[in-house]
């Protein structure tokens, strides 16, 4: 476990910041950008927290400590020093995913048309968060492309972008509140 004893230690005032095997990279490092993308996607989950309780609290809280999982994996470089032993994302994490949006969606409404962010304000949360985890997934291709990550990184990120859609509608009453958009509709 992590033990933080100091919050601020000056270490990043001059533009850089500690990797996981404690080499140093400026702070707008596509690596660090890539991390912090999945923090903010994290964040996003906090706030749609606030509006959900049972299975699907429960289903957000193991996400939001499976981000971490995934922050610390991408804060590792594979070719880095401390590469093993280090946490990484596993495929069960992905499947469990696959596996939680495969039971929501199966008791939702088939949909008509595409979906506008909306309706409860815990389904309106998780949109804001398919929008940033997006990112975070476009983030990690690019680093992908530039270094050696876990490819499961962007897999999952792929998975729970999906997952916060279908959760979204499960919370719009199965997806009877959904907002869907009306192509044209004010012209």
């Amino acid at each position: 476990m992590v033990t933080l004893t100091k919050i601020y230690t000056r270490g990043g005032d001059k533009g850089e910041t500690s990797l996981g095997d404690g080499s140093r990279i400026a702070k707008h490092d596509l690596r660090v950008d890539a991390y912090g993308c999945v923090d903010e996607t994290n964040a996003t989950i906090g706030l749609a927290r606030l509006h959900t309780e049972g299975e699907m609290d429960v289903m957000l809280e193991r996400i939001q400590n499976d981000l971490f999982d995934l922050g610390a994996d991408l804060c590792t470089p594979q070719d880095g020093r401390k590469n093993e032993g280090a946490l990484r994302i596993v495929a069960e994490q992905v499947t469990r995913l696959e596996s939680e949006i495969d039971r929501m969606n199966d008791e939702l409404e088939a949909l008509t048309s595409f979906v506008l962010p909306g309706g409860s304000p815990a389904a309106s949360y998780l949109h804001l968060c398919r929008t940033v985890c997006r990112r975070a997934e476009r983030l990690c291709s690019e680093l992908a492309s530039r270094e050696t990550i876990n490819p499961l990184c962007v897999q999952y990120l792929n998975r729970l972008s999906d997952h916060a859609f279908v959760m979204a509608r499960y919370l719009n009453g199965k997806g009877k509140s959904d907002v869907l958009w009306k192509p044209g509709a004010h012209r």
